[in-house]
């Protein structure tokens, strides 16, 4: 039947994504201007943010890029920011998209390599427990030196390989074959209970890896952005800044690992599933073809993959370049050692990072609304008045609460920057900044793991192709996250709390760490142009 002009346009909206959502996100276009009419810019402004919450959580049902796009676009036209903040804050941002866009493409590269490692892995730790723990545990050690969305895309390239493997296998289709990895619609009926199970099993790795990004980020000024930031403000090198978080960080690792095997030995909150004997098989199988049938360009192609990769870890590690120039680097050397050189063959590459890059972008204009519309002073105000201990938990209890909900280098920005003036200013000691400043730095690293929104890594996963291959939904992810959300921020808390100020004495007094005077004032220029 012919529709009519406006059905049409209905129809066409938001593709085919399910008729409620798509009146869901007309509601709140009409609705926004309205309230700012009615309403001040603050509140509107908590329920824009509480909008483009939505839009990430129902990422399966549609993409957020285009719903919360024309969410950021009213909000310029209300004028609750600009467009020119929102060119600042991609502006500060640089290095991650510069990450996003030639790292991720790197790393699509190296799939040869990775998924034949990764394989080997697979087939003798039999030990699903074990598994886990190594998942988490290597997360977390090259988080700690390289990059936590780095390290996610390599995981996400290693399980979309062993996905893709057994998926065609159970859809009929032959090595030789192209096939489409989204659609079940040729997927035997023998082989359906086996993919459930499967695709339980690979998303309980992706997600103890995920929480070991985290685990490892928030122990090095190069974990994460905003380490570097607050390492250049406090003016600590990469010894002291471990140093100074390991009181936290280090009891919060122990406890982050210890979560993932219990998880794996109760099997509640969404984990436990186990690879099945028959995918252990095919992938087996499938790996016993490919090394029967590798020729010597193949084995060339590796040799090439590990050299360039032994180059990525190393330029990573001494910071030979920004995190995305190394990526480009990676690009450029494995696709002319290879004979990748053709336009189609590269632009295959990009299709991964480049719907999140540009996520990313409108991911910032609700954050320079934030900072506009000085969503979080309220909190930071209570905050700052308040003194000693409770003082220090209570940064670390915001910090946490708000990286839920934004982007935690910015949160991180925003505090850094409060109390370097108050340092400045004489309100607080150079001690005091110390233990604040390694509160802001643990809140916003630790239980901003409770929603994908609270960290890059977290979301990038979200937004991947492979999150509705094996069904990780926004509120799977939430679910799955929640025990660790738990143990982790209490045990942050607790170490926040009572053990940073007396272990932190007890190495200036053993003179592992140095101790500050009122006069290393810290360094505002990066915040203050935040």
């Amino acid at each position: 039947m012919e529709r009519s002009l406006p059905q049409a346009l209905l129809h066409n909206f938001l593709g085919n994504a399910p008729d409620w959502y798509k009146k869901t996100i007309i509601a709140f276009l009409v609705l926004n201007p309205l309230l700012l009419l009615a309403l001040d810019p603050f509140i509107v402004g908590w329920f824009i943010v509480i909008q483009f919450i939505f839009t990430l959580a129902m990422a399966l049902k549609c993409y957020p890029l285009q719903p919360g796009g024309l969410i950021a676009i009213e909000v310029m036209l209300m004028g609750l920011t600009t467009p020119h903040h929102l060119g600042v804050e991609i502006g500060h941002n640089l290095e991650v998209i510069l990450l996003l866009i030639f790292m991720v493409a790197g790393i699509y590269f190296m799939q040869k390599l990775l998924l034949f490692a990764f394989t080997k892995v697979l087939l003798n730790v039999r030990s699903k427990i074990a598994l886990s723990l190594l998942f988490s545990s290597m997360a977390a050690l090259l988080s700690a030196f390289l990059d936590a969305l780095t390290v996610t895309a390599v995981v996400i390239a290693v399980v979309t390989g062993f996905y893709g493997v057994y998926h065609k296998v159970a859809s009929g289709r032959n090595s030789s074959h192209d096939h489409d990895h989204s659609s079940d619609d040729h997927v035997q009926s023998s082989h359906r209970e086996d993919l459930h199970e499967f695709r339980a099993f690979l998303r309980s790795l992706l997600m103890h890896a995920a929480v070991g990004t985290a685990l490892g980020g928030v122990c090095t000024m190069v974990g994460e952005p905003q380490n570097l930031v607050i390492a250049n403000v406090a003016h600590w090198n990469f010894t002291e800044f471990f140093l100074r978080m390991s009181p936290v960080t280090i009891p919060v690792l122990f406890v982050g690992l210890a979560t993932c095997a219990l998880l794996e030995i109760t099997k509640t909150f969404g984990y436990g599933a186990k690879l099945p004997d028959n995918v252990r098989s095919i992938i087996e199988e499938d790996a016993k073809q490919k090394d029967e049938a590798r020729s010597s360009a193949d084995v060339a192609e590796l040799i090439v993959q590990g050299l360039v990769g032994v180059f990525l870890v190393l330029g990573l590690l001494n910071q030979w370049a920004e995190v995305g120039l190394i990526g480009l680097a990676v690009i450029v050397l494995i696709t002319s050692l290879t004979g990748i050189i053709e336009e189609h063959q590269l632009g295959k590459a990009f299709e991964e990072a480049l719907p999140f890059t540009a996520l990313l972008a409108v991911f910032f204009a609700i954050v320079a609304m934030i900072g506009d519309q000085q969503l979080f002073k309220p909190v930071i105000d209570y905050v700052l008045e308040m003194e000693g201990q409770h003082q220090i938990g209570m940064f670390y209890i915001a910090n946490g609460v708000l990286s839920a909900i934004s982007d935690n280098v910015f949160v991180a920005s925003v505090y850094i920057r409060e109390i370097a003036e108050a340092l400045t200013n004489g309100t607080i000691t150079r001690d005091v900044f110390d233990e604040l400043a390694v509160a802001i730095n643990t809140g916003t690293n630790i239980p901003s793991v409770a929603t994908p929104n609270g960290q890059a890594a977290f979301l990038f996963l979200l937004t991947s192709t492979l999150a509705p291959l094996v069904r990780l939904s926004y509120m799977r992810m939430v679910v799955m996250a929640l025990p660790y959300t738990i143990t982790m921020s209490l045990t942050g808390l607790v170490m926040v709390y009572y053990a940073l100020d007396p272990i932190t004495h007890i190495m200036y007094e053993k003179k592992i760490i140095i101790h500050h005077s009122q006069k290393d004032l810290p360094n505002l220029e990066k915040p203050s142009e935040h």
